[in-house]
């Protein structure tokens, strides 16, 4: 079984990275932290620090000081739950699902997830099954269907939801086999520009600006460990999107947060005002949403040369569900993560891993990448595609091996983890008590200058650059 340091090595060599950067990185922990049978605290740990070495070499691109990077993997199990412990004035989070979400039993005596939280979606199950929006009567339609029936009916109608598999049945599907060929995180020139110089600033991405078009966990938590490493990241969102308001408020530290209607040409003409002078462009929209828009990788590209544009897919970019919408919950769900899980814990039922594993890992790889992306741009030029997905970093956990009696671990509690790793800040919601960011620089110590505020809170500007 790998080593973390192996496997850290790992990710960062396979876009380039120099291997002798990795002698600066110190990591600390032993495995398992949190009950799983699989390796979820070394996945949280060594992707934090692949982001965190990635702002240490910018750092050192840009001023020529090298400096240390520890992540310690408890604090790294703790930030990839930080959602479980935010506080706001000393309140927990509030349910974290939908009275329908969840998982049911179909008529063929499978299991199906369904992921309600947004309206949109919880009104297309209710359409296909032709049900109110109540347990049982989900439950009780759900008997009439075949669980694959469902699911692919449920998606035809706009839904997000998800057939239980089991590894094996999942590792044959066209899907998996399309994932197969892809790399963890995939880095491509798409097109020709002069590098661009570093703007001026003391920390690995002053000045640097970073519009982000993401929302739930994982593209949002790319954006707030850009921020934690100094850029300036924009979180534009759409007034009439939905949203889950505790997810905001734990992933918009460090942000601003502005409002922009893209459905009319108004609000198109601001974003690509915007994107003329941005670095990073960060999105996790339904595949083709923003290209049906002009915001594909090539047309933003073109708007500005030396562009590195982020993309967050479900089940990755090639494939027959290459277009299928989905979130953590139901990657695990589909990808054998939850019958394995439940296998380990000797049960016959859907078992989650004990953190959104995918989201979090996919989020830091995400920022991993655009860093790496960035730095390549200000040496080659260019401007440069980097593609991530939930089904992918899946796909690298698995692989990463089992640990046996994992699921005995005790769980982390929220006394454990607030006396080590919270800090207590102001916000436009009210006082925080927030899990710091894991990666510690040396020279340059991770911190939010920005307070979490409510979307909109911000015009569609750039702040100026110092």
């Amino acid at each position: 079984m790998q080593s973390p340091a192996d496997i850290l090595r790992s990710i960062w060599t396979s876009v380039g990275g120099d291997a002798s950067a990795l002698d600066r990185v110190r990591l600390t922990g032993t495995e398992p932290q949190i009950p799983s049978s699989f390796r979820v605290a070394v996945a949280g740990q060594t992707t934090i620090a692949a982001a965190g070495l990635a702002a240490a070499e910018i750092c050192r691109l840009r001023s020529g000081e090298t400096q240390d990077v520890h992540v310690d993997m408890r604090h790294a199990v703790a930030e990839c739950r930080s959602e479980r412990y935010l506080r706001v004035d000393d309140k927990p989070p509030p349910p974290a699902w939908d009275a329908i979400a969840g998982v049911y039993r179909t008529g063929d005596g499978r299991f199906v997830r369904c992921h309600t939280n947004f309206p949109h979606h919880r009104d297309a199950v209710c359409k296909v099954l032709s049900c109110a929006p109540e347990r049982e009567k989900v439950q009780a339609a759900l008997m009439q269907w075949r669980g694959e029936d469902f699911e692919t009916a449920a998606y035809a109608a706009g839904g997000v939801v998800a057939l239980m598999r089991g590894y094996d049945e999942w590792a044959v599907l066209p899907q998996a086999r399309a994932l197969a060929e892809l790399p963890l995180v995939s880095i491509e020139r798409i097109g020709e520009a002069r590098p661009k110089p570093w703007p001026r600033g003391d920390r690995p991405l002053s000045g640097l600006r970073v519009l982000d078009l993401s929302r739930v966990i994982a593209g949002p938590v790319a954006g707030r460990t850009l921020a934690a490493h100094g850029a300036d990241v924009l979180l534009v969102s759409g007034p009439q999107l939905p949203a889950i308001p505790w997810l905001t408020i734990d992933t918009g530290r460090g942000k601003l947060t502005t409002s922009i209607e893209l459905k009319n040409e108004a609000g198109r003409a601001q974003l690509r005002e915007l994107l003329k002078d941005a670095d990073i462009f960060s999105q996790g929209y339904r595949p083709r949403a923003l290209a049906a828009l002009g915001f594909a990788p090539e047309d933003a590209a073109q708007i500005n040369p030396g562009l590195v544009y982020v993309t967050l897919s479900a089940y990755g970019h090639t494939g027959p569900w290459a277009e299928r919408r989905g979130f953590d919950s139901l990657v695990q769900t589909a990808t054998g993560f939850n019958h394995a899980e439940g296998r380990a814990a000797g049960i016959d039922a859907p078992k989650e891993l004990p953190a959104q594993i995918l989201d979090h890992a996919t989020g830091y790889l995400m920022a991993f990448g655009a860093m790496m992306a960035k730095a390549r741009q200000a040496r080659e030029g260019g401007s440069w595609h980097v593609r991530v997905s939930l089904a992918q970093t899946g796909r690298w956990l698995w692989n990463l091996g089992r640990l046996d009696g994992g699921l005995n671990t005790t769980d982390l509690t929220g006394e454990a983890v607030h006396a080590a790793f919270i800090e207590s800040v102001p916000s436009g919601f009210g006082t925080l008590k927030a899990v710091r960011h894991s990666a510690l620089l040396s020279k340059t110590p991770a911190r939010w200058g920005r307070p979490a505020m409510p979307l909109g809170s911000h015009p569609a500007q750039w702040p100026e650059r110092s």
